[in-house]
């Protein structure tokens, strides 16, 4: 056929213009190509030549993108048009194929061309919006005009010819004119706005801030519609992921609108505003504050929502029509042809607009356009309520910073609030909220869903459809009863494990001790008693969430089982393909938003709870009094109006610290002018009170006297710390006055370099601000998270000089040295722990280097030993503090040293005794001056006693020097993933990485799996198998029965029922219909009631391999590690221990489970679907290749980018809450230091940074799921137009069309699940890889090469011990720690070991009972080598007793003998030896009274007792004393000095000495030095060699 503009039929002359140029229609169209033309020719070479200068050269920098006025409008006008232009030119195509001559271009060609003009302006519009270059877009107006006006010439001559909207041509030329109306009204728009052109003076524009500001990468807010709605901006990023890991520095910082500032102000706002003059006291309410600050983004969430669930919809319609017209088309090809001949004007045909819905193709693409837009609506919807409620997030968590700063001290001590709570808060309530903002969207949707879908069910098969959808409703309820239980469940299975973890960690933390005991059988029965309870509740749970799962799967099935057997009965016939196909599409559709309800309803609740929780604590008492704070709210309303205004134009240079800060600080203590300026604070009349209105202080009058000392004394309880925290206002003031003065200009320029931070705020500024600041050190010391350098300093600037003179005046170099890193390893929570001395020390040492005028120290010597205490006091009190002139308030039960004060407060019961000098109270009040006397000399005898102790300090940095010691080998703390590293080091060539990056697991999920036992894995696999076969059966039994219908003439029907079986005899024609449903239904009950109950036994396989798989792996797990050998336990952190047995044992119980079925249900749902497809149309197969490969780097890449971003937001998350509970314990240091500003600032960072990494992990989720919905669409096309094309050559039943595209359907919606689970799986499985990594552990050889039976019942008798060569090392890789020791030790003989730290003589005690590796010699005892011996016996028969005090909660009868084999009597003796029978006796409970966590509710001296108690109970001939007296006072020492000798006078003691004159009375004493003996003899022939090692020990312990 030739072709030709016009057309070329014969005797039609389509070029005449006779009747007028613009009657002839021809004409016309080719008048429309003009304008598109014009616009190519102009814009292609702007675009060239800005592409090539750009381009080439540079990269735009975002920060350009400048949104145009309507620029949203626009992209979806330009969208619809390219809609329109496609179905114009589908129109013309159609109809030009209904002409019987040639072709006619001018019926499509125009469509085309302005399609492609459409897609260029797009383009061109982009390009000068990224080059903010307004001028070009001219060119696009002139372009809007002319088509404007030609395409209005056409429909007005349309009209003139009776064309009118019957016609589909009519229709569609009528909407390009309104949209290119609209279009031409946006460009006016931009004209006017931004002034262009025409006007003398054009706008000037800057970019958003945010985009000025480099560091935000978070480009969803700036993108234009298209990158919004397909988030192609994340590209770079999920891509690059590949290559290296995103840090932290990748995600960049929050856009401004999201930061946790700018919504904490907006949410407060919403909230003070609540609080009206008339009612000052009505709480506010959260919800209606919520609603005001974030009501907007919710609404448009939720439109977008419920326009994706109308267009959900769509699909099963189109489905219905397709099939139906596919009959009809089959049917109607012949008929058709001679009726169409009518329509014709202007010489060519004009199709009918009725036509339109009736074309199956169009019905496809239709599908296929619904689908696009319904999953780019949904996931809109899904990204808007999570950034609302990251957002909510982020000020809640500012508001819940702020009340805590300001919550009053008492509320905190009297318990009113506990830590506890406050932690929950923050990490529970908060994210309750936001999870219920993500779902909030649902609650309305959902019932619309619901309702839409049953009148569309009744709207296709009438009353029998409202049969299947009851049938979900009801079910409803009971899914909601599932979803309730399995809460309950989780909490009791909760408590469980919280009990097995504090069981685990006690026996960790006494590890050494139950090795020692041989009691690691004992308690490790308990720990697995408590595990078989888990266990127990666990198993409930995977019922449950069987049962949920079971109930999701299994709703379906029953709804259109009920359905088609109702149809069925009602009608006398089975329905039709069409209908049939839609309903089952239509119960997919159902079964979400119930199965979803049941767990928004739960969300909700628990919201309700959250928000009540939350609002107690923001109504709860605020500290300062209250005539400040109704002041203030009316002050921060002003502040905070203005505020808001400005958060636009922030002034850059100022960070936005201070903004927070300028108003929510009200200063809280008033200035007054003083009588005497050299007093820096006074108080007059006050009494105090911590609440409750009792006065805790009264009537106190003191003044402190600047630059001086002063000293607060008095007994335990007197209120010596109540009074400074009184000074410092964290008290109630009943009635009277704080005064603090101002300082002295003088003294203030010293004080002026101390720049707060980087703001420039003039001096007078920074005066204010510091006047106020106190350096204080609070009783109980506390720590940061941070560096040791981090917490001295404590925010101020760092100067050298300064900091070394702190560090020295409060010994910390000793401590320092010893740490890892030096002063920059991290301590408190989550760093190392320090002892209580060496917290104390760093807490004075902060308060020395704050550059304050005023110092507090709350008794900075009680944890301290005297050498320490003496040296604090004179360098750094009375040295550093006075050299600079700053008044100092010490509080100090140590009288000696008040002749050093230059002031002294004496005081009593909440009252000042005594105020003045020393010299002043030795003169009016001789009485006091004599107590005082007496008790300072008793402080002096402890004093000498103390000095003959080797000092407290020396112990505790030993102790510290051990925990880091073991681990030099390793030469890193705590690297949780050791094993990861390694691997990855092997090969760092970024190839190699990067595949081992993405490749899945599998080695570490084959293990999880063979944990679980082969039997139940081969149960899972098969019944996952048949289940799905099943479900299949089931939709293809129905394609066939709905198919038969249709079939009535003869011919079919018997070809039909030759393909279902062959052997049973041919149906005839005439056999009714009846009779053939009653051939189909009872098959299909059956495959529908088998479906059910694989359902049923599938979810239950999957739960119960988990469970299986979890009890195995948690079971080898702890018999490792409690067998591991002792250095396993010096090497690994403890922490990393406990890991493995909370956070990875939970994800192995309760997260691999469910993630593991939900991959499996989904990837067989995606195969299986794939699988019908195909085998209905074989074509499909071809298409599917690209789909797959597609499929493939969409998941590849998302995998590694989802594991780096989750890694991210849990490694965010940590610090967050740790700032929360640091700053709730040292609230009073905090607010006296005046640092709230600079913690505020900390916290807004942290929940900046925590959010951002949230936020990316979403809009990744995004991403993935906006990508694989679009892949599910293309399916969905592809399946379609494959079904159509080869039915057009009948190659099979309509039915089976109709079973494909809800199969295609399906997929949509699990696609995304098979990579989201994938990725989670992935996440998971590392848990699994973390336990198998100790699994691999070494144990301890327990077997001995001798048999139990073979050693003697009474072993050792005499207890002799010869050790001959004995060579010991900690491992194979260290160097030995005794070399060739030899020494005998006679039946009876009292031994001593001494000798420096690290000299061997613990190595030595340990070796003894075998714990450390003997590689060379042997230790015989009483004939026997204890290296044969099986471990369980050698321990068993020796005791020990350790430095340290070990105690298990529980009885002190199971402390004593947790084997329950002794008498009582026994143990009341070992008691009475121990000095501690009395002390039982006196305890509620006697031998059964309870022993707290650690032994916490006993001195420490007294623990010490009870661990001696339990060597004696233990009746062995060898006692071992490892330094067992060091943390006992001397008078309970020497008693036991005695005892000792008296109890075990025919045992054999060795006592490893920490202080020489414990041993002096032993019958031997060993001098251990670098692993050798030095020297080996009596103590009286050691003392007598007057230059040896034991002779010098002795003379400076003296």
């Amino acid at each position: 056929m030739a072709l030709s503009f016009c057309g070329s039929d014969e005797g039609i002359n389509a070029y005449s213009v006779e009747n007028g140029v613009l009657n002839n229609g021809c004409f016309v169209d080719a008048l429309n190509l003009v304008p598109h033309v014009f616009l190519l020719f102009i814009t292609f070479p702007i675009l060239f030549i800005g592409w090539g200068s750009q381009s080439s050269k540079v990269q735009i920098h975002h920060n350009t993108w400048l949104h145009f006025p309507g620029h949203n409008l626009r992209w979806i006008l330009t969208f619809s048009l390219l809609f329109v232009h496609v179905c114009e030119f589908a129109e013309g195509i159609v109809s030009n194929n209904r002409m019987m001559g040639t072709n006619h271009l001018h019926l499509y060609m125009p469509a085309f061309m302005g399609f492609v003009a459409a897609t260029t302006s797009v383009v061109y519009y982009h390009n000068i919006e990224t080059s903010n270059f307004p001028k070009l877009l001219l060119v696009l107006f002139i372009y809007w005009v002319l088509a404007f006006i030609t395409k209005s010439i056409k429909l007005w001559k349309y009209a003139e010819y009776k064309v009118g909207p019957q016609h589909l041509r009519f229709c569609i030329t009528a909407l390009l004119v309104i949209l290119y109306g609209l279009l031409m009204a946006v460009e006016v728009n931009v004209i006017r706005v931004r002034k262009y052109v025409f006007f003398a003076n054009p706008q000037k524009v800057k970019p958003p801030e945010d985009l000025q500001d480099l560091g935000v990468r978070f480009l969803q807010p700036f993108v234009n519609l298209l990158s919004k709605a397909t988030y192609w901006w994340m590209n770079p990023l999920i891509i690059g992921a590949h290559k290296r890991p995103i840090e932290l520095k990748k995600i960049g910082k929050l856009p401004i609108a999201m930061r946790a500032l700018t919504n904490y102000l907006r949410l407060k706002d919403a909230y003070e505003d609540q609080r009206t003059a008339e009612d000052p006291d009505r709480a506010p309410s959260i919800w209606r504050s919520m609603y005001r600050a974030f009501g907007r983004p919710i609404l448009l969430s939720s439109t977008f929502r419920y326009l994706a669930d109308l267009l959900g919809f769509a699909g099963p319609l189109c489905i219905s029509g397709i099939v139906k017209y596919l009959k009809d088309d089959d049917d109607g090809a012949t008929s058709g042809k001679e009726t169409m001949g009518q329509e014709t004007y202007f010489n060519v045909h004009f199709m009918h607009s009725s036509k339109l819905l009736q074309n199956t193709s169009v019905l496809a693409v239709l599908l296929f356009l619904a689908l696009i837009l319904q999953r780019t609506f949904l996931q809109a919807s899904y990204y808007v309520t999570i950034e609302t409620g990251i957002n909510l997030r982020g000020a809640l968590l500012a508001m819940i910073y702020n009340k805590i700063l300001r919550l009053s001290t008492s509320n905190m001590s009297m318990g009113e609030m506990t830590l506890g709570q406050i932690n929950n808060l923050v990490a529970i309530e908060t994210n309750q909220l936001m999870w219920f903002l993500f779902l909030c969207p649902n609650l309305w949707a959902m019932p619309v869903q619901i309702v839409m879908g049953v009148i569309l069910l009744y709207y296709l098969l009438g009353w029998s459809a409202l049969v299947g959808a009851s049938v979900i409703v009801l079910l409803a309820p009971l899914q909601y009863l599932i979803a309730t239980k399995l809460a309950d469940t989780q909490k009791s299975t909760l408590e469980h494990s919280t009990d097995r973890l504090k069981k685990t960690t006690e026996i960790l933390k006494g590890i050494k001790l139950l090795k020692l005991y041989a009691w690691e059988n004992i308690f490790c029965d308990s720990v697995e008693e408590t595990r078989g309870k888990e266990l127990t509740s666990l198993k409930t749970f995977a019922f449950y969430t069987s049962l949920s799962i079971f109930m999701n799967a299994a709703i379906p099935i029953a709804a259109v089982l009920a359905t088609f057997v109702m149809h069925h009965f009602i009608n006398k016939t089975g329905p039709t393909p069409s209908e049939a196909f839609a309903a089952l599409a239509l119960f997919h559709i159902l079964v979400t938003p119930l199965f979803l309800l049941s767990t928004v309803v739960r969300f909700a609740v628990k919201a309700l709870v959250s928000v009540q929780k939350l609002s107690e604590f923001l109504q709860s008492d605020e500290i300062g009094d209250d005539s400040w704070r109704n002041g203030d709210i009316s002050v921060s309303f002003e502040a905070g109006k203005k505020h808001l205004g400005a958060t636009k134009a922030i002034n850059r240079k100022q960070p936005i610290r201070y903004q927070m800060d300028n108003y929510e600080q009200p200063t809280r203590r008033q200035m007054r002018p003083t009588e005497t300026e050299d007093v820096a604070v006074k108080v007059s009349n006050g009494s105090f009170t911590w609440g409750s209105n009792l006065s805790t202080l009264s009537d106190i009058n003191i003044r402190i006297p600047t630059g001086q000392l002063t000293m607060i004394v008095g007994q335990v309880g007197c209120g010596k710390s109540s009074l400074l925290l009184a000074m410092l206002g964290e008290m109630q003031t009943i009635d009277g006055r704080v005064y603090w003065s101002n300082l002295p200009d003088c003294e203030m320029i010293h004080e002026g370099n101390i720049s707060w931070s980087e703001t420039e705020e003039s001096d007078e500024d920074i005066r204010s601000k510091n006047r106020y600041s106190v350096a204080y050190a609070a009783q109980k010391s506390w720590l940061l998270n941070a560096t040791v350098e981090e917490n001295i300093t404590f925010g101020s600037p760092f100067s050298k000089q300064r900091y070394k003179a702190v560090i020295d005046a409060c010994s910390l170099q000793p401590d320092i040295d010893l740490l890892p890193f030096g002063d920059q390893t991290e301590i408190g929570e989550r760093g190392i722990n320090l002892s209580g001395g060496q917290r104390q020390r760093i807490c004075v040492a902060r308060a020395l280097y704050q550059n304050t005028n005023i110092v507090f120290l709350d008794d900075p010597f009680s944890a301290l030993d005297i050498h320490l205490s003496d040296h604090l006091m004179q360098e750094g009190i009375l040295k550093f503090l006075q050299d600079d002139k700053r008044t100092v308030v010490l509080v100090t039960h140590k009288l000696q040293y008040l002749i050093h004060a230059d002031w002294i407060i004496a005081m009593k019961d909440g009252s000042i005794l005594r105020e003045g000098t020393l010299k002043d109270i030795q003169t009016h009040d001789v009485e006091l001056y004599d107590h005082w006397k007496t008790l300072m000399n008793r402080q002096d005898q402890e004093l000498e006693k103390d000095i003959q102790q080797d000092s407290q300090t020396m112990l505790e940095r030993k102790t510290l020097r051990r925990a880091f010691y073991s681990r030099e080998a390793k030469n890193q703390i705590d690297d949780e993933d050791e094993e990861e590293e390694v691997e990855e080091e092997d090969d760092d060539n970024l190839s190699t990485t990067t595949n081992r990056r993405s490749k899945i697991p599998w080695k570490v999920c084959w293990c999880y799996m063979s944990s679980g036992g082969f039997f139940m894995v081969f149960l899972m696999v098969s019944c996952k198998l048949l289940k799905h076969s099943v479900i299949v059966a089931i939709d293809y039994w129905l394609a066939l029965w709905t198919s038969s219908k249709t079939n009535q003439s003869a011919a079919n029907a018997t070809s039909l029922a030759d393909s279902i079986s062959s052997n049973t005899t041919l149906p005839t024609p005439s056999i009714s219909e009846a009779q053939n449903d009653s051939y189909y239904l009872p098959v299909f009950i059956i495959l529908c009631a088998a479906g059910i109950t694989l359902c049923l036994i599938t979810s239950l396989t999957v739960e119960f391999l988990g469970l299986s798989a979890a009890t195995n792996l948690h079971h080898n797990l702890l018999n490792k590690i409690i067998h591991a050998p002792i250095r396993f336990f010096d090497i690994t952190p403890l922490g990393q221990i406990l890991n493995r047995f909370s956070a990875d044992t939970n994800i192995i119980d309760q997260h691999i489970p469910p993630t593991l079925e939900s991959l499996t249900r989904s990837t067989l749902l995606c195969l299986s679907a794939i699988g019908v497809i195909s085998s209905i149309t074989p074509m499909f197969l071809i298409a599917l290749v690209p789909l797959a490969v597609a499929f493939y780097f969409i998941q590849k890449y998302f995998r590694v980018a989802s594991k780096d971003l989750q890694d991210l937001d849990d490694s965010t998350q940590l610090p967050l809450l740790c700032h929360f509970s640091e700053t709730a314990e040292g609230l009073t240091t905090i607010r006296a230091f005046r640092h709230e500003a600079r913690f505020k600032q900390r916290m807004l960072e942290l929940t900046d940074t925590n959010n951002t990494a949230y936020l990316f992990l979403s809009a990744a989720n995004r991403w993935l799921e906006v990508r694989t919905d679009y892949l599910g669409a293309v399916i969905v096309l592809t399946a379609a137009g494959a079904s159509i094309w080869s039915l057009r050559y009948g190659l099979h039943s309509v039915g089976l069309v109709g079973l494909g595209l809800t199969y295609a359907l399906t997929v949509t919606n699990y696609l995304n699940w098979v990579v989201r689970n994938l990725a989670d799986l992935e996440v998971q499985m590392s848990a699994v890889k973390k336990v198998n990594s100790f699994l691999s552990t070494e144990s301890e050889n327990y077997e001995g090469s001798m048999d139990t039976s073979q050693v003697p019942e009474n072993w050792p008798q005499d207890g002799e011990i010869k050790i001959q060569g004995l060579c010991v090392r900690y491992d194979p890789m260290l160097k030995p720690v005794l070399k060739h020791v030899n020494a005998y030790i006679k039946p009876g003989q009292k031994v001593g070991i001494c000798g420096r730290t690290g000299s061997g003589k613990s190595s030595l005690s340990l070796a003894f009972f075998n714990m450390v590796d003997i590689f060379e010699g042997k230790i015989i005892i009483d004939g026997i080598d204890i290296c044969k011996l099986p471990l369980q016996t050698l321990r068993s028969r020796l005791s020990i007793i350790l430095q340290d005090p070990v105690l298990f909660s529980g009885s002190i009868r199971f402390n004593l003998d947790p084997e329950r084999t002794c008498t009582d009597d026994r143990l009341w003796e070992a008691l009475e030896i121990a000095q501690l029978k009395n002390m039982v006796k006196a305890l509620p409970g006697g031998l059964d009274a309870v022993v707290t966590e650690g032994g916490e509710n006993f001195s420490v001296g007294q623990r010490q007792l009870f661990c001696l108690a339990r060597a004696f109970v233990r009746k062995s001939s060898i006692l071992i004393m490892d330094e067992a007296t060091a943390s006992i006072d001397m008078a309970t020492e020497n008693i036991l000095q005695k005892v000792v000798m008296t109890a075990f006078a025919d045992r054999t003691v060795v006592t490893i000495a920490h202080r020489v004159h414990t041993i002096l009375t032993a019958d031997l004493v060993i001098v251990m030095k670098r692993g050798n003996i030095l020297e080996y003899d009596k103590p009286e022939t050691l003392l007598e060699q007057e230059d040896g090692m034991f002779a010098s020990f002795v003379k400076a312990d003296m």
